[in-house]
This record gives structure tokens, C-alpha cells and sequence, in this order.
């Protein structure tokens, strides 16, 4: 796809003499943009990749035993011709030497007895092995049908947290460049808001833009009832000094209160489960630049939506496996 892009852009570069240097540079941007899109979607294909070798493997490995077992049942077959064949020789030995003699005709009644037990023995042995091999290629039948039961259904799942991250983008749209962005990573749906968009320094009061926006993402969770909704709340490493809003202890507290504040305003909405909310305070332990500057300040003190599907149905087919 990105190679069908480039050659698109650069026929339009080379067929038109005025195209403008902004419009050009827009386009090698969006080109760009879809570069990073493709790879970020390679991590995610590498991941389920991963999952479906280790499956791979575990079939793999049924059908080298179900090999095996089918090995031993041919070599029990040909033990049990080859007795047969030995049985029915001595039978007609038997049948020779019983004009004989008594002792010659007694002789050779054990031995048939011997070889009758022996037969049955044998017998047994293959019933059991075919028996064995019976249910290992039913197990195989079934683990391949589980595994393909298994590709489709994460399939299904990484399809839907596309479509979810598309329809936040869309709804927050108006949200552009004012410090909310949306992003998808390791199977989960981001939404993080910076504080500039919602609070005043020092307070954990969600002001009316802020609000707005946590309100669309309200009416796209209440659509999407099957997810785990984390919010967190971040800050940069400045020390709480003072009495700032009635009181906060430190970067945890205050961190803590944000978060708080932001599952108050989902649980408005009564589309989305509050059983599947958790606030979390992480105060200034997991920035995303360093704090030695304001911009990394800035960017470090945050609102994360963290939106993951619920993997319940996922680990009960890896345990059936």
C-alpha cells in the first residue's frame, strides 16, 4: 500500500509543473504518517504471529506423537500377521501329528494354547493402541479447530480496537492540537488528555472544555461495553508546596484526585458500566519526556483513558488448547 502511495505521489510530483511546495510537503507528511501507521500495525501483526507459531508448535508436536503412535500400531500389525501365520502353520502340524500319538497331540495343544494366549495378548495390545490413536487424532482435530477458532476471534478483537480508536478520533476531533491525542499500542486504545486541556495548576476541578471532551468519550465507551476502562492520572516532579486546593498531600494525591475526578464524569453517563472503571494515581513515576524541561513538564503532566478488551474468552481457549 505505502509503495502504491509513494508512486502516487511522485506521478503527481512529475506530471505537474504547479503543484505548490506546501501541498508537496503535505504530502510527503501524510506519506510519512502512513510509514509510521504501517509499522505500528507490523508490531501488532508480529505479536499475534508470536501466538499463532507457539499454537503452531503445540500441533506440531500432537501430530509427531500421533506419527509415532500410528508407527507402533503398524509394527503391532505386522507382529500379529506374522503370529497368525505362525498359528496357522502349527495348526496344520497339529493336525498331522495327531495320528500319530497322544504325547505328540498333547504336545502340540499346549503349544496352540500358548500361541492362542499370545494372539489374544496381542490382540488387547492393538485394540489399546488403536484405541490410543483414536483419541490423539481426535485431540489434534480438536486443537486445530480451537486454534482457528482462536486466530478468528483475536481477529475479531484487534478489528474492533481499530474501529474503536477511528470512532474516538472522529468524535474528538474538535479536540485536535489542544492537547488530546489517541493512539493504539499492544492490543489497547489510549486517550490521553493533557492537563492544560483540564485543570488549572494545583486543582483536580475538571473546567468546561475538559469536561466536554471527556463527555464524548463517555458516548463512545457507553457504545462499547465489553472493555476495561483504566484512567490514570500523571504529573510532572515539581514538589506540592503550600495549600493548594483545599489541600493536597503530594503528586500522588493530586494525581489520584484528577483521575478520580474524570471516572466522576464517565459514570455519568449511564451507558458505561461502572464496574468496568478504575481510577489510578501515578503521580510523577511514569513520565513520557524528562522533566528538565517545561515542554517535557507539560507533556508529562496528563489524563491516560487506557481502553483494553476484556481477554477472558482468549484465556479460556489458550487453557482448552
Amino acid at each position: 500500500m505505502i509503495k502504491k502511495i509513494s508512486l502516487g505521489l511522485l506521478v503527481v510530483a512529475l506530471s505537474t509543473s504547479c503543484v505548490s511546495k506546501k501541498i508537496y510537503q503535505d504530502l510527503e507528511n501524510k506519506f510519512a504518517d502512513l510509514k509510521k501507521e504501517n509499522r505500528k500495525f507490523a508490531d501488532d501483526n508480529e505479536e499475534l504471529t508470536k501466538v499463532k507459531n507457539q499454537l503452531e508448535l503445540d500441533g506440531s508436536k500432537l501430530k509427531a506423537d500421533y506419527d509415532k503412535l500410528k508407527s507402533d500400531n503398524d509394527k503391532l500389525q505386522a507382529s500379529y500377521a506374522a503370529t497368525d501365520k505362525s498359528l496357522k502353520t502349527l495348526q496344520a502340524s497339529y493336525n498331522a501329528l495327531e495320528k500319530d500319538s497322544n504325547e505328540a497331540l498333547t504336545a502340540n495343544i499346549n503349544k496352540n494354547r500358548e500361541l492362542l494366549a499370545q494372539l489374544e495378548a496381542k490382540e488387547k495390545s492393538l485394540a489399546a493402541e488403536q484405541a490410543r490413536l483414536n483419541k490423539l487424532k481426535a485431540d489434534l482435530d480438536a486443537s486445530s479447530k480451537r486454534l482457528s477458532e482462536l486466530e478468528s476471534y483475536i481477529a475479531a478483537k484487534d478489528a474492533s480496537m481499530k474501529k474503536l480508536k477511528e470512532t474516538l478520533m472522529k468524535s474528538l476531533k474538535a479536540f485536535d492540537g489542544k492537547g488530546l491525542t489517541v493512539h493504539e499500542k499492544d492490543g489497547k486504545v489510549y486517550v490521553s488528555m493533557e492537563n492544560k486541556l483540564l485543570f488549572q495548576t494545583g486543582s483536580w476541578a475538571v473546567n468546561g472544555e475538559g469536561k466536554t471532551a471527556v463527555v464524548e468519550v463517555g458516548k463512545v465507551l457507553a457504545q462499547n461495553s465489553d472493555l476495561s476502562i483504566l484512567i490514570e492520572g500523571h504529573t510532572d516532579d515539581d514538589r506540592i508546596t503550600g495549600n493548594l486546593g483545599g489541600g493536597i498531600e503530594n503528586n500522588w494525591d493530586l494525581s489520584t484526585k484528577r483521575a478520580t475526578a474524570i471516572v466522576n464524569i464517565l459514570s455519568e453517563n449511564k451507558g458505561v458500566n461502572k464496574q468496568n472503571l478504575t481510577a489510578a494515581g501515578r503521580g510523577e513515576f511514569a513520565p513520557l519526556m524528562s522533566n528538565d524541561t517545561p515542554e517535557g513538564k507539560s507533556k508529562n503532566r496528563r489524563i491516560e483513558i487506557i481502553l483494553t478488551p476484556k481477554l477472558d474468552e482468549i484465556s479460556k481457549m489458550l487453557n482448552d488448547l
